[in-house]
């Protein structure tokens, strides 16, 4: 086995981003494992030798900036950057917080430009890999999550058009599409309760149940994803989306041959919608 040296973001315990540094370290690479807050990274995977721990806050140029000079001093180079940190939000579009959305593509989608920038040199050096963990949410209009959905979507298109760009380098990107995972993913979410007067206040529960994450199916443990997908991150296969976990591959198929009539109804079934249209027309 070629051992690598791969950084990951969001490696905070519980959630992807962790599972795949302890997978990672635990086969044998080196991983700089980063977090904003390096307090929540778990000690079974911060006190492992080949493990370099990094404060790091995607959001911030500065913070990247001095993530990259510490990973450039250590000497060792960089295979791989995955791009795993990120966050939630989810709200009808009709009552969605503006400034919350915002943040949340300031995360999702400027957070991984701004890595890929800074870790760009040593990528190149090494003709390495980027992986960007998206989701399969990106490509279907689900309800209730557009905030999040519509920055995985950019997410994909700045990914594959830096598949694009970053070939005459010798540095391959991949896009990961993940299905349903089971972490601490919403742990921090805080849904927004609908605002009074929201034409969603009738099936407020169904709204609150996917944006909250209770209603989704059950996934993929994060360990079992994490393991799914290490070689991806380390092998030298060629870059693309890459469709991993529960119902992605279903997904996959669905948007690339089922008539969308049949995908939305799909993924409008027990969403409210049907009730609410009842109520609208009685009024």
């Amino acid at each position: 086995m070629s051992v690598k040296s791969v950084l990951v973001t969001g490696c905070s315990a519980g959630g992807i981003g962790g599972a795949i540094a302890l997978n990672l370290a635990t086969s044998g690479h080196h991983v700089f494992a980063t977090a904003r807050n390096t307090a929540k990274i778990a000690p079974e995977l911060s006190s492992l030798p080949n493990v370099t721990v990094i404060q790091m806050d995607v959001t911030s140029s500065a913070s990247v900036t001095e993530a990259a000079k510490i990973v450039t001093e250590s000497g060792r180079g960089l295979d791989a950057l995955v791009n795993n940190a990120g966050g939630g939000y989810g709200a009808p579009i009709l009552d969605m917080d503006i400034d919350k959305a915002k943040r949340l593509h300031e995360v999702n989608v400027w957070g991984v430009v701004r890595c890929v920038k800074a870790f760009s040199d040593l990528l190149i050096e090494s003709r390495g890999r980027i992986v960007n963990m998206s989701s399969v949410g990106a490509v279907v209009n689900m309800p209730w999550i557009a905030g999040y959905a519509s920055s995985k979507a950019a997410l994909n298109s700045i990914s594959e058009t830096l598949r694009h760009e970053l070939s005459p380098f010798g540095v391959t990107v991949v896009t990961i599409m993940g299905g349903v995972i089971t972490s601490l993913f919403h742990e921090n979410d805080i849904p927004d309760k609908l605002p009074e007067g929201s034409r969603y206040i009738p099936i407020e529960d169904a709204v609150e149940g996917w944006t909250s994450g209770r209603s989704k199916p059950k996934g993929m443990p994060a360990d079992q994803f994490a393991a799914h997908i290490a070689d991806d991150i380390v092998g030298n296969g060629k870059g693309g989306l890459v469709w991993k976990g529960p119902n992605a591959g279903s997904v996959k198929i669905a948007t690339s041959w089922l008539p969308s009539s049949l995908i939305d109804s799909a993924i409008t079934k027990d969403q409210g919608l049907e009730k609410l249209a009842v109520n609208y027309s009685r009024q």
